[in-house]
């Protein structure tokens, strides 16, 4: 099947996009078009109208100062991957984006359009609800922010209007200074190029590194693909912040989890095993991120 016809647009500037998607009737944003094209090829999606975001290289940028690290909307998967600064103030972002499908999609993919399809299966959404991002919205008519737990409402579904733009993403530095943090992504996956069954974003904050049982005193944990939304545990953080890292702590915090989930089934993996693996890699995001922050 082919997609149904539609006019092109390559604006050359972020304001020009958007008066385009203002004032076009259904057009759609094109970025990486690893998700768009399958779906306008099997007539799942036909927008009148494609306005190719891949001139703004505004939206394409990785900075990081004393209280926050920004990341633009156009910025590939495999720059994220590779970003030496994204390595040292936010490892859980790189270490997320070389679990990302292959070698083509992380070349092309984008940070704005994994976050915009709102996959709840998606490693940049499970991040951003871990670390309490804010995602930078604009429109012709002005632009807001948005923390990731009120973006993501359902499945495929966000709080982006029709003719707003993700413009990029905004990480508070703090509670994570890099010296005593530790973080991890962790991800289940039949193959390279599928969806993982369950995957988790965690980072612990310790009191002293080289305290031969520092005391945790922040830690984060967010699900993917297990909840309807990228899912944040607040509750599996509070068994074990505030004390030394412990087996029984780590067990409360995986319980927690298991209870937390509401997964939906699939094919290879049924609902108790999607709790299992909840539990299981809740436990291990935690004791990874723990002994980095320690390392």
């Amino acid at each position: 099947m082919k997609p149904a016809p539609f006019e092109y647009h390559r604006p050359s500037s972020l304001a020009d996009a958007l008066e385009l998607l203002a004032d076009l009737p259904d057009a759609e944003p094109l970025a990486g078009n690893q998700s768009l094209s399958i779906l306008m090829s099997n007539r799942l999606a036909s927008p009148d109208h494609l306005v190719d975001i891949n001139d703004l290289d505004e939206l394409s940028y990785v900075e990081a100062d004393n209280g926050s690290v920004a990341v633009g909307a156009l910025v590939r998967h495999r720059e994220i991957e590779r970003s030496g600064t994204l390595a040292q103030a936010l490892p859980v972002f790189p270490e997320a984006a070389g679990k990302i499908a292959g070698p083509v999609v992380r070349n092309r993919g984008t940070l704005g359009g994994s976050l915009g399809e709102g996959d709840p299966a998606g490693n940049y959404p499970c991040v951003a609800a871990a670390l309490e991002a804010d995602l930078e919205l604009a429109s012709a008519g002005g632009s807001r922010t948005v923390s990731a737990d009120e973006f993501f409402i359902a499945t495929m579904f966000t709080d982006r209007e029709e003719d707003e733009l993700i413009t990029g993403i905004t990480v508070p530095r703090d509670p994570f200074p890099p010296a005593r943090t530790g973080q991890t992504f962790l991800a289940v996956k039949e193959a390279a190029q599928t969806w993982p069954t369950l995957s988790v974003a965690g980072a612990v904050r310790v009191d002293d590194p080289e305290d031969e049982e520092p005391v945790l005193e922040d830690a984060r944990v967010a699900l993917a693909n297990a909840a309807e939304v990228p899912l944040r545990v607040p509750g599996a953080e509070g068994e074990i912040e505030g004390e030394p890292l412990s087996e029984a702590g780590l067990a409360a915090a995986g319980e927690t989890a298991y209870e937390a989930v509401n997964p939906e089934e699939e094919l290879h993996a049924d609902e108790t095993y999607k709790r299992e693996l909840a539990r299981e890699y809740t436990k291990r995001a935690l004791t990874t991120a723990h002994d980095r922050a320690v390392a």
